[in-house]
Parts: C-alpha cells; structure tokens; sequence
C-alpha cells in the first residue's frame, strides 16, 4: 500500500521553522518514512500579522495558532507544530496535543547593546517585553526599571534594541539557542530568579483526534518526560482560566521517579505574588498541576488577571 505524503504545517519565522524541522527529523528517524514524504507548508497567523499591540486586544494567545489548527480541521495539514506556551490552556474540539519534541531550555535571557547585566542597567531603563509575568518579575528584582511592549519574532526585537528603543530586552533561551544567536545573551536567568511561563522551550505536536495514523507516529516520537512536564504546567493554567496577560510562572522538573512543579501568580496590579512549589509521583504529574493551581487561585481569591 502507498504511503501517504505528510504534511507538517507551521509559522513562517525562522524559529518556527528549525521547530517544524526538528520534527520531521524525529519522524523520518522514527519511522519508515523519508524526506520526501514529509511536506512543511508555511501558514501566516493572526500574531505575526498584529506586531504592535497586546495579543489580548486581538484575540489573546489563539492568533498564534487560530489559522494553523483551521488547516488542520480543514484536512490540509497532517500535523501543526506550536510552541506549547503560545497555545491556550483549553484543548481545540476534534483535535489531539498529547506529543511533544525533548523539550529545550526552558530559561529566560536578557540582551542588551553592551553586554551589561540586569543588575548593571542604569536607574529607569527600558525593558522590552510584552509579558506582565516578565514585568513583574523584572521589578521584583530591580522597582526602578520601565517595562515597554515589546512584540515580533526574535531578529525584529534584537533590531528595535540596535535602533536604541530599550535599554533591554528579555527572551526565552530556546529560541536564541536554536537561532545560534548565543553570543547575543547578556544574562542567562536560573528559574529560581525568573520562573518561566508553563510550557516554555516545549514543542507541541498537534493532530485531529481521528487520524489514528498520525496519532501512531507521534506516539512514537512524542518525549514521555516532556510530556508529563508539560500535563502538569499545563493543568495549573487549566485551574486558572487564564489568558496570555495573566501573569504566571509555572516550571517542573523530574528527578527519578518525582515531579517538582513550581508556580508564581501575580495580582492584576503585580503587587502580590502567589507561590506554591510542591512534588509528586510523575505518574500524578498531571493530578500535581491541577492541585498547584487549586491552591493559587485559592490563595489569590481571583484577583489576577483573566
């Protein structure tokens, strides 16, 4: 029997592209099928298009990933791959996120001109970022320094710091790393001093949940770690019914046989921080998340944002 072609659709930016990339790799090394059997097809979002605003103002985190799972529903892609923190934490109807690429490093970096640290920029610098979880999480460490939106993928935000506009950006380590833009960073931040947004640095295989086909072949290259890191950061934001400005950080690690997951939530205004860091069985990941954000939300008596 003929084998069918594949097709993996994906952003159109550089980064987007080594992610979709990576996956057909892992494919065509897990599987029988060849280079030739496997398509990448290019589809523009909504995000790409709105540069200069707040994603909320136009739809939150969906327009990242709104078009690329209507070619998915549409039959015209086999496959999406998204960056998992820019997918909203309700699964799309019909549609199946259970596998997910060895994730990378999911740290947060700064770059600026000079190569000066956080702690090195002069009083009242600009930071350019268009999270309220950086925002907040900068000002806990240095109150003095301005915060300003921030959007594009990751050359338009270096080119907006050459042209002067911030003192300072800040950017997930993953895509700099995969970009081999390293020599760029001027701070790597562990995540005890900056717990990043839940799912960072994961790569997120999507499928329609009746493509028993495809679901097979992702099984077989979906990274079980991964994906019980991902359940459980995921399940917090479930818990929260948060959007793309609520200010959250959730990160895990998985030592042996035992998930540590740690959360940080914000009040609407950043002047409240919620915490909550707790360990369970990984088979219990997913149970772990959703308890994690039962207790934040508790504790937070909903004044975040959603």
């Amino acid at each position: 029997m003929k084998k069918r072609k594949i097709v993996i659709g994906s952003r159109g930016s550089k980064l987007a592209l080594i992610y979709a990339q990576n996956a057909k790799n892992m494919i065509i090394q897990k599987t029988d099928f060849h280079q030739d059997d496997i398509v990448i097809r290019e589809i523009t979002t909504k995000g790409d298009q709105f540069q200069n605003v707040r994603l909320s103002e136009f739809g939150g985190k969906g327009l990242f990933i709104s078009n690329i799972e209507s070619q998915l529903q549409a039959k015209n892609i086999d496959i999406a791959v998204h960056a998992l923190k820019d997918m909203p934490a309700q699964e799309t109807k019909d549609l199946n996120t259970n596998a997910f690429l060895k994730r990378n490093d999911p740290r947060e970096i700064l770059i600026t001109i000079d190569k000066k640290k956080l702690k090195e920029l002069k009083n009242n610098a600009i930071i350019g970022t268009s999270s309220y979880r950086r925002e907040f999480q900068i000002k806990k460490i240095r109150r003095d320094l301005n915060c300003k939106l921030l959007r594009g993928n990751v050359d338009t935000r270096i080119k907006k710091l050459n042209d002067g506009l911030f003192d300072a950006i800040i950017l997930s380590y993953a895509g700099v790393k995969s970009l081999k833009m390293d020599d760029k960073i001027a701070q790597i931040f562990s995540t005890n001093e900056i717990i990043p947004s839940a799912g960072q640095g994961i790569i997120a295989l999507q499928c329609r949940s009746n493509d028993d086909e495809i679901i097979s072949i992702l099984d077989k290259i979906n990274d079980n770690e991964t994906f019980q890191r991902a359940q459980a950061e995921r399940n917090v934001l479930k818990v929260l019914e948060g959007d793309c400005e609520t200010a959250v950080g959730v990160h895990s690690i998985i030592q042996e046989d035992q998930i540590i997951l740690e959360a940080e939530l914000f009040s609407l205004d950043g002047k409240e921080r919620f915490y909550e860091k707790k360990s369970s069985k990984v088979t219990e990941a997913h149970l772990l998340g959703i308890e994690i954000g039962e207790k934040l939300k508790k504790k937070s008596a909903n004044t975040y944002k959603k």
